[in-house]
């Protein structure tokens, strides 16, 4: 494997972002894409913390007057709403925002996101990210509750020893932080999602394949033109 047909790829995000779970569909629909027309390629994915709101309680607060209080009347929900709805179809995904009752701290669910990756590595990781933006976006659950945490856990097929059936909570201690350099935004006022091709080409929002495919194969170009000034 060398450096020309290995892409890296650093996803920041927040599991309370509907713009995050559509750009990961429409980073996995790119990377489907790339497998295509490069197939030569190994793409390797890691998720990054960024909390967007980390100062919200953690038992959460109810999500609806979150809302409201964001956006400023139930019309502005009902109108933000209807266009996370139609970017969702649009991606391939059925959500069902009705169903959440409360907005979560996301603190928590990042620690265990993290601990994943770091013990598990970065698959592992990538199918817990999955099955708490379902959790929330879909089942509706509160992904701040310890409990909901364990069983994402468990359904994944992850152990975790230390917790031995006792909901994971803010304060165990062993839990990793997210103030590590693995997931340092590389600037302030980031915002998610937010994608990083072989350190040298980004992409922010959710935008589309074609878009995120674009920087991939640019960033691939940019990889290949370096290895030939460094053989030269």
């Amino acid at each position: 494997m060398t450096p020309t047909n290995t892409l890296s790829v650093e996803a920041y995000f927040d599991l309370i972002c509907p713009w995050c779970l559509i750009g990961k569909r429409h980073l996995e629909t790119a990377i489907d894409q790339l497998a295509r027309e490069r197939p030569d390629v190994t793409v390797q994915v890691e998720w990054r913390s960024y909390p967007l709101i980390p100062a919200t309680p953690p038992d959460g607060i109810p999500y609806r007057d979150f809302y409201v209080a964001r956006l400023g009347s139930l019309q502005a929900v009902a109108v933000r709403q209807a266009q996370v709805y139609s970017a969702a179809r649009e991606a391939g995904l059925t959500l069902a925002l009705d169903r959440i009752e409360t907005f979560p701290n996301t603190l928590l669910a990042h620690r265990v996101v993290r601990l994943v990756r770091q013990r598990e590595g970065a698959q592992a990781a990538t199918a817990l990210v999955d099955n708490l933006f379902t959790r929330y976006f879909i089942r509706g659950q509160n992904i701040g509750d310890g409990q909901v945490l364990n069983d994402a856990l468990a359904e994944c097929g992850i152990d975790v020893p230390e917790l031995a059936g006792t909901p994971v909570r803010h304060d165990l201690e062993w839990l990793p932080p997210l103030s590590g350099p693995d997931d340092a935004p590389p600037r302030t006022g980031l915002g998610v999602p937010h994608f990083i091709f072989n350190g040298t080409h980004s992409v922010s929002g959710s935008r589309p394949p074609a878009a995120l495919l674009e920087a991939m194969l640019r960033a691939l170009a940019r990889a290949k033109q370096i290895a030939t000034r460094a053989a030269a």
